[in-house]
């Protein structure tokens, strides 16, 4: 077996990911991006960027820095940056963020706040 030196080998891009078929219920916290694609009921706090994938469906509130919303949401998110709502996105809730992009497409039934 070859052993790697942490210290070598990182590409420098940390990220965690949640696969299709995983399924997780109570809260998620990262200090890093992190990609869901599953399911999870529950809430997400992260210091990075959030991206919720096409297949995926999220019941909680969302919490970080920058977020791609492509799945399921149903909850309030806070971004501190930029929340992306793409075409295949389906949105209830409150997002309050610095800024907000919707696609052409997307379903957002809630509200907005914008943070100064």
């Amino acid at each position: 077996m070859f052993m790697r030196n942490k210290e070598n080998s990182s590409s420098g891009i940390a990220h965690n990911a949640m696969a299709v078929g995983t399924y997780i219920k109570g809260d998620i916290k990262a200090e890093e991006d992190f990609r869901i694609d599953g399911k999870l009921d529950g809430n997400i706090e992260c210091t990075g960027k959030v991206i919720i994938g096409p297949q995926a469906e999220i019941t909680g509130n969302i919490q970080c820095q920058n977020t791609d919303l492509m799945g399921t949401v149903i909850g309030n998110i806070m971004i501190y940056e930029v929340a992306s709502l793409k075409a295949s996105v389906r949105f209830a809730g409150e997002i309050v963020a610095k800024y907000i992009e919707i696609e052409p497409g997307a379903s957002f039934n809630g509200t907005c706040k914008m943070l100064n």
